[in-house]
């Protein structure tokens, strides 16, 4: 037969598994009797927060994402508004008076004087023009006011007698009449672009 201290080893080495399982089931019981809590009613007070939750336990408030100025100019209607003006001068046929007082300013010549065309400017300004008369086929005779006369030629479609009235302008940024880029406006309607400038100065034979 086996003796007793074969039978106790066994035993003995059992001891130590028996107690940690003694200890687990106890820790579990523990864990078991404590009360549990209950959670607080999810009612909303009249603020919109729930009532039975502390405030420093309380989640973030709710944030749109719409920002004042954005609500504000949705109910507006955006409209843009262009103003431009205009300025239109008109230069009035020349008078016989005026014309033969710049005639008479002129250097005094005989009767053969003639007057040949020479360069100029592309440019006069429209304020030292005094007056306007109709010439041969497309052609207006300016005279100005510092007693010079400027023949001007239009488009070749154009005729001057369309212009006996005078003609208007629309001023531009630097106040002259160019060509190549201005266009004068009859009364009837009508309008030519100014195709070339020369001046009128008189020579002898």
């Amino acid at each position: 037969m086996p003796s007793l201290l074969a039978l106790a080893t066994p035993l003995a080495m059992l001891l130590p598994f028996l107690g940690q399982s003694g200890e687990l089931v106890a820790g579990t019981a523990l864990v078991s009797e404590t009360p549990a809590r209950v959670p607080a009613e999810t009612v909303a007070d009249g603020n919109g927060s729930p009532k039975g939750i502390p405030a420093s336990q309380r989640g973030p408030a709710q944030r749109t994402n719409v920002a004042p100025l954005d609500t504000f100019r949705g109910g507006q209607i955006v409209r843009q508004v262009r103003i431009e003006s205009r300025v239109i001068l008109r230069v009035s046929p020349a008078r016989s008076q005026n014309r033969n007082s710049l005639m008479a300013q002129l250097p005094q010549q005989s009767l053969r004087t003639q007057y040949e065309e020479r360069r100029m400017n592309k440019c006069v300004p429209v304020t030292s023009i005094a007056g306007v008369q109709t010439g041969s086929g497309n052609r207006l005779l300016l005279f100005m006011r510092d007693a010079k006369i400027v023949s001007v030629n239009l488009e070749k479609a154009c005729r001057a007698r369309d212009f006996y009235s005078g003609f208007y302008v629309e001023q531009n940024a630097d106040g002259k009449l160019c060509v190549d880029r201005d266009k004068l406006q009859s009364r009837s309607g009508a309008k030519c672009e100014v195709e070339r400038m020369r001046q009128l100065v008189a020579i002898e034979k």
